[in-house]
């Protein structure tokens, strides 16, 4: 599933090319995603100006003088600028049109959106009740280890709920815990200043690492130039169960957390397991 980097990346990728010019045509071949596209969208967008490209959490945002166009890439999609005679493949949606250029939506398992808000993206229910950006100014340990509050679940499902803070998915939660020394176990509640003060960081380090390398592409995923991601080619204990820690040489282990695969070195990452933090 893409995640903020890959999203991130994706919005990086549209932003110069597509802001500033006008919508001239819309093209929906399959509107049956997690909720139907709109009959109306092209009537909507056909003469409007993109003004900007913008990420919030996982969605991306395409802002116009009449409201957003709410873009979520479910579970394998992708959001690229496209020469508007390139033929469409059997999973490319939808098409918003300007004049040469399309900016194409392809999404195999149909799990993303796009939906016309008339407002401010915040205001809509997808996105009013999310947590804050882990790379907006002024997240720092003690603001993460206020979100957390006093929940006994594991940080690592904990660093995953959108309403405490957004954008850290499965790939990044597990990665992030590993550069802080965390377990992925360990009680959010029983996490120490320190232990907090170096998660902020290593989430910080861990995202933006990613979207250097353009994100990661384990299937599906391209950014808005059609270039795939080099993130997993680096990952530290994403995927590796059974293999040795890079840093250490211990097996890394696996185990389901809140229905979720999640990796760790039992070496690396005792902090906030037991006592040797």
């Amino acid at each position: 599933m893409p995640e903020l980097p890959e999203v991130e990346t994706t919005c990086r990728g549209i932003r110069p090319v597509l802001t500033g010019q006008r919508v001239t045509g819309c093209v929906v071949r399959n509107p049956r995603l997690r909720q139907p596209v709109s009959e109306t969208l092209g009537r909507t967008l056909i003469g409007q100006t993109l003004l900007d490209v913008r990420r919030r959490a996982k969605y991306v945002l395409l802002v116009f003088a009449g409201g957003n166009l709410i873009v979520h890439l479910g579970m394998s999609g992708s959001l690229r600028v496209v020469g508007v005679d390139e033929p469409p493949a059997v999973h490319d949606h939808v098409d918003l049109v300007f004049g040469g250029q399309a900016l194409r939506l392809r999404d195999p398992r149909r799990f993303g959106l796009m939906l016309w808000h008339a407002g401010e993206a915040c205001t809509h229910p997808l996105l009013a009740s999310l947590g804050p950006e882990p790379l907006d100014e002024g997240f720092d340990g003690a603001r993460l280890r206020e979100l957390m509050g006093v929940t006994r679940v594991p940080i690592k499902q904990a660093l995953m709920d959108g309403r405490r803070v957004v954008g850290i998915g499965n790939i990044y939660a597990s990665e992030s815990l590993f550069r802080a020394r965390i377990h992925p176990l360990a009680p959010a509640s029983g996490l120490g200043v320190a232990q907090y003060r170096r998660l902020a960081q290593a989430v910080r380090e861990t995202l933006m690492a990613a979207i250097a390398a353009g994100g990661s592409t384990l299937k599906d995923f391209v950014g808005g130039d059609g270039k795939p991601g080099y993130f997993q080619q680096s990952y530290a204990v994403y995927g590796r169960d059974g293999q040795a820690c890079r840093a250490c040489g211990a097996t890394i282990r696996r185990a389901v957390v809140g229905q979720r695969a999640t990796f760790w070195c039992p070496r690396c990452q005792r902090g906030g397991r037991n006592k040797a933090d």
